[in-house]
């Protein structure tokens, strides 16, 4: 990853996010077909792919518009955690596993790239291990009452930037 620094993927004006989000296809386009050369079948190396674009172009680029490289803690768990259940008609802890994997992959295909560091690695390993946080998540989603939506929201809010 030579080619790029943690300042490409700074976001300050529409013309930043539009040519980020393409430094991303970019990106997600290399993951993909490192993933085939590691052995993976397409089917399987485009789910990866999918989750990962997902997390990456919509969460992190679209909602946030947040540095790809430079935003590591709490990202993946506002994602998990909130940004997801809130944003997925049918939220399920099956699925957002499915993205938690494609995140966590991803993240290792840009340590391999050299894009990013391993204390940048190990806090997107922890957030995308907490499965059982984020299918609580869901379940406590599901049980809000009232106007528990914001005490709920307040566990794991949006509000703040990581």
């Amino acid at each position: 990853m030579s080619h790029y620094t943690i300042s490409d993927f700074n976001i300050a004006t529409l013309d930043d996010e539009l040519r980020v989000d393409s430094l991303c296809r970019d990106l997600l386009m290399k993951f993909y077909h490192d993933r085939i050369s590691a052995g993976l079948d397409e089917h399987e190396a485009t789910l990866l792919a999918n989750s990962a674009d997902y997390f990456i172009r919509d969460y992190v680029i679209g909602f946030r518009q947040l540095n790809i490289l430079s935003a590591a803690s709490g990202l993946v768990r506002g994602f998990a955690g909130n940004w997801y259940i809130v944003n997925t008609l049918e939220p399920s802890d099956k699925e957002i596993e499915g993205h938690l994997r494609g995140i966590r992959e991803f993240y290792h295909f840009l340590r391999r790239e050299g894009a990013i560091d391993d204390v940048f690695l190990a806090t997107i390993d922890r957030e995308c291990s907490d499965k059982e946080y984020y299918a609580a998540r869901i379940e406590s989603f599901w049980d809000i009452k009232g106007d528990g939506y914001y005490e709920w929201e307040n566990d794991c809010s949006l509000k703040q930037r990581p």
